[in-house]
This record gives structure tokens, C-alpha cells and sequence, in this order.
């Protein structure tokens, strides 16, 4: 089931990179995500309460949903469009793929998660075969100021998912279903970009092409609403580390895209690049036999 899982997070994500793209123009950045929240929480509750999936969390509960919606549904969204602004998407991908490193060392501090050494070494090959996949980007890339504040806006967009999913860890162990947990936050999440919003008075317009309005709902239903449920869950499963290496493989499905909507041209390069996430993966996901303790086998992180 956790493959299944995995699979379709990266054909959801992987799809979510094109429908941002669309999402720009007339509308600023902070309305654009927070239609995008505010219709997927809106869908969340009322699925939620059809079938029953919404827990009535503690009081107490709601400090760590809020936190967890600033870290996933606001800040690193408007830390990666801020991104782009200074750099090439392609390197914007590479530096949110370094995902899993931030889990593993998160983990390692606030959970005492071990790591395998299977994983690390899926991770190294995983990250070179990005880099190949747009290595066009980088020796493109002349390292000026912009280039500097482009990196640091990504790396902090790629550290506030990662600290989300250690909430999303501790909510679990709190005995929260992923799917109340990702409702609630995107509620609060939805309320931070309203005070943003708010401050920098913003207008609530809206594109009326079919593009945006299309684009809006893909990112609002299939990669939103279903894709960071199942994404929650796939952290419960297989733990955060594995589960971040998702973000990995769908560059991939992005370039794909990318080569029918975008005319994006491969090269000897990239094919060896998607070779290579393609083995870091399997490598990463893979035990070692010497790691059995007792009749138990010790994986990556859960």
C-alpha cells in the first residue's frame, strides 16, 4: 500500500510544478496560495465530516496544527516563489530535494531517529543525479548577490517543510490522524496569509482565464487536499526520511511535463541523471541484511 501511495504522490507533485507556473500573472503570489488553502481546507472539513475522518483535537492540540500550518501551508510556499524570483526553477528543485537530509538531521535531534547507511548513500546518489538532470541551471548560474538570496530564500522554504514534518511526526505520536492534522493546519496556515495579505493590502482579484482557474483547482484538489494527506500518511508509514525522498523523483514527472508544455530538451546529461535518482531511490528504500536485531529489521526512519 505504502508504494502504491508513493507512486501517486509523485505523479501529483510532479504534475503541481506546471499548474504553479500557470498560477502566475495578475494575482499576487500570497492570494494565489492562499485560494488555494482556503479551498482545500474548505473540501478537507466538509469530506471530513461526511465520512467521518475529522477527530475533535484538545485545545492543547492547536498550538502544534497552527505550527504546522505556518511551516507547510504558508512559509516555504512563499519562501519557493520568492525563490524564483532570483533563481532558475531547475535549481529551486535541486536545493528542495536536499528534503531528506533535513529530515534525517531533524530526526536525528528531535526524535533520536537513526539512519541507515543505505539511506545516506541513496541520498548522495539521488542528489547527483538532480544535479545532472540540471546541471544546464547550474553552470548556467553566475553566483552573484541574487543568486546568494535566491538560495537562501530556498533553503529556508526547504527547511520549513522539513520542520512540518517532524510536527506532523509528533502530532501522530500524539495519536492525530494525519487527515485532522493537515485540515486544521491548513485552516491555520490559510489565517497566517490572510494577516499577510492583510499588511501588505493586497487585492483578493482573480483570473478568470481558464488556465489559472484550471491550474488553481489542480493544485487546490488533487495536489493539496490529496496529496498532503497522503503525503502525512507516507510520513506515518515509512517515516519522514524515506518519505521526503519523493521529492527526488518528481523533478522528474516535471521535466516530462516540462518537455511537452515547456519545449524542454534532453540531453545525454539528464538521462543520466533521471538514471541515477532512479537507483538512489531503490538504494535509499533498500535494508541491509546486517542491520537485523533481534528477528526485527532496523530501516530508515519511521
Amino acid at each position: 500500500m505504502s508504494a502504491l501511495i508513493y507512486l501517486l504522490m509523485i505523479g501529483l507533485w510532479g504534475f503541481s510544478w506546471i499548474a504553479i507556473k500557470w498560477q502566475q500573472g495578475i494575482v499576487a503570489t500570497e492570494v494565489s496560495i492562499f485560494y488555494r488553502f482556503a479551498l482545500a481546507a474548505l473540501l478537507m472539513f466538509i469530506f471530513g465530516k461526511l465520512f467521518k475522518q475529522l477527530q475533535q483535537p484538545k485545545l492543547s492540540q492547536h498550538r502544534f496544527f497552527a505550527l504546522q500550518g505556518l511551516c507547510l501551508f504558508c512559509c516555504n510556499f512563499l519562501a519557493f516563489y520568492s525563490a524564483t524570483h532570483y533563481i532558475a526553477s531547475g535549481l529551486t528543485a535541486v536545493v528542495m530535494a536536499t528534503a531528506p537530509i533535513f529530515n534525517a538531521l531533524h530526526g536525528r535531534l528531535f526524535f533520536k531517529t537513526p539512519t541507515t547507511a543505505n539511506f545516506w548513500l541513496g541520498v548522495v546518489i539521488g542528489l547527483s543525479g538532480i544535479g545532472l538532470l540540471f546541471g544546464a541551471d547550474l553552470l548556467a548560474t553566475t553566483w552573484s548577490t541574487d543568486v546568494l538570496i535566491g538560495l537562501g530564500y530556498a533553503l529556508l522554504g526547504t527547511w520549513c517543510f522539513s520542520i512540518g514534518n517532524m510536527i506532523s511526526v509528533r502530532n501522530t505520536r500524539d495519536n492525530i490522524k494525519p487527515y485532522t492534522a493537515t485540515s486544521y493546519s491548513m485552516l491555520y496556515g490559510c489565517a497566517t496569509l490572510l494577516v499577510i495579505i492583510y499588511l501588505r493590502d493586497l487585492p483578493f482579484n482573480i483570473d478568470l482565464q481558464v488556465q489559472y482557474l484550471g491550474s488553481l483547482f489542480y493544485l487546490a484538489v488533487p495536489a493539496t487536499v490529496m496529496g498532503f494527506t497522503l503525503y502525512l500518511i507516507l510520513v506515518d508509514r515509512i517515516g519522514a526520511n524515506t518519505a521526503s525522498y519523493v521529492l527526488l523523483i518528481t523533478p522528474i514527472v516535471a521535466l516530462v511535463v516540462s518537455s511537452v508544455f515547456e519545449s524542454y530538451h534532453w540531453t545525454i546529461y539528464s538521462s543520466l541523471g533521471l538514471a541515477l535518482v532512479i537507483l538512489g531511490n531503490v538504494v535509499a528504500r533498500t535494508v541491509n541484511p546486517l542491520w537485523r536485531r533481534k528477528g526485527k529489521l532496523v530501516i530508515t526512519p519511521a
